[in-house]
């Protein structure tokens, strides 16, 4: 059996795309039958969990509150796990991490590395690049999660080879669909969902249900807000606030911090999901309603356009009359948005179940450690 360690820089129990990635992959490996490879994860203390809880090794370093401090926590505990360990390959899984491991690259000669980006190239600072490039020049390979980010990458730098892995979803809380959850309405519901950021937009996002009300158009909206900064609670307060105001209050649910099993149930509710980002590197929000039969409209920005798949459920901001007129199609016509669930529901199976995720790592990972 040989054996992949895996780097990270936060928790793998820390909510976040990276984190759950990894353990999706390293999931996914333990549960092989073939038992091809063996799946370390060394990343800073965990937060909610113990180790034992996990199919797979993990092995937990310090976390300070500093930069500094962190650095040279992780540049300690990376040195000595690996050459405890031994690995036959290292998988880099974030960012930060991959500096710190150019930092001791060279004691490690012998054994390949790969990094996989989840962001999207243009969203790396300049200096961040210059201690970046030199240790991507030295990886084996680097992984993107889309076709869109590869493309910017090979224009954008000179790192080879580069190769693309569609991002996944948790088979745990989002496996296998269940029809009895599913539920029809009268009225058509718009679903919203995802953290207060500024990449979401959510002031953007208060438009389009502006608009979409005005329209004349008679919905529900059911939106899902996390908070974790000062000042996020102000920010969802105008959110609901604004939402009441153009659909009304009786129209109106809103729900807080879910976990993933109730994000996996609020899906089966929502009737068309709305996206409105101004970034995104891939679109996990999209593949989860898609995973539980519903309609996305999205905002043609970073990866969604790889993941939506349709030309006639993208639209942009400077004229979203076409999201606004994509969205009352669907709702008047019944037909068209049972027919737009099902393909949805298919992409999301012929692309991005956690299935097909561990086999293009397996095949990934035979290439360079097999």
């Amino acid at each position: 059996m040989k054996k992949i360690v895996y780097l990270l820089e936060y928790p793998i129990d820390l909510p976040g795309g990276a984190q759950m990635s990894t353990l999706s992959v390293c999931d996914g490996l333990a549960s092989d039958k073939e038992k091809r490879y063996e799946p370390v994860v060394i990343c800073p203390k965990l937060l909610t969990h113990k180790a034992e809880d996990y199919r797979f090794r993990i092995l937990e370093y310090e976390m300070g509150e500093k930069r500094a401090v962190n650095l040279i926590y992780r540049l300690k505990a990376f040195r000595r796990y690996i050459k405890q360990e031994k690995p036959d390959l290292i998988h880099i899984e974030m960012s930060e991490s991959l500096i710190t491991y150019g930092f001791m690259r060279k004691s490690f000669r012998n054994i390949p590395y790969i990094y996989t980006d989840r962001g999207l190239l243009y969203g790396y600072r300049k200096r961040s690049r210059i201690f970046m490039d030199p240790v991507l020049k030295d990886a084996r390979m680097l992984v993107t999660t889309t076709e869109y980010n590869k493309g910017l990458w090979t224009e954008g730098s000179d790192i080879r080879p580069i190769s693309s892995i569609p991002n996944t979803i948790s088979t745990k809380y989002f496996g296998e669909y269940d029809p009895a959850k599913r539920k029809e309405h009268e009225r058509i519901v718009i679903g919203l969902a995802g953290r207060i950021c500024v990449e979401k937009d959510w002031p953007f996002a208060c438009d389009f249900i502006d608009a979409l009300a005005a329209s004349g158009l008679q919905f529900d909206v059911d939106i899902v807000l996390s908070t974790f900064e000062r000042g996020d609670d102000e920010q969802v307060e105008e959110i609901i606030g604004r939402l009441k105001k153009a659909v009304g209050e009786e129209h109106l649910r809103a729900r807080f911090d879910l976990s993933q099993a109730e994000m996996s149930d609020y899906y089966y509710g929502v009737d068309i999901f709305l996206m409105t980002s101004r970034f995104e590197s891939f679109g996990k929000a999209a593949v989860e309603a898609m995973s539980r039969k519903c309609a996305v409209v999205s905002t043609a920005v970073g990866g969604l356009p790889e993941v939506i798949g349709t030309e006639d459920d993208l639209y942009d901001k400077v004229n979203i009359n076409k999201g606004i007129e994509r969205i009352r199609s669907l709702a008047s016509d019944r037909d068209l948005l049972e027919e737009q669930r099902e393909y949805f529901y298919h992409r999301y199976l012929d692309n991005y179940t956690e299935e097909r995720y561990v086999e293009r790592h397996i095949r990934l990972y035979d290439e360079f450690a097999g």
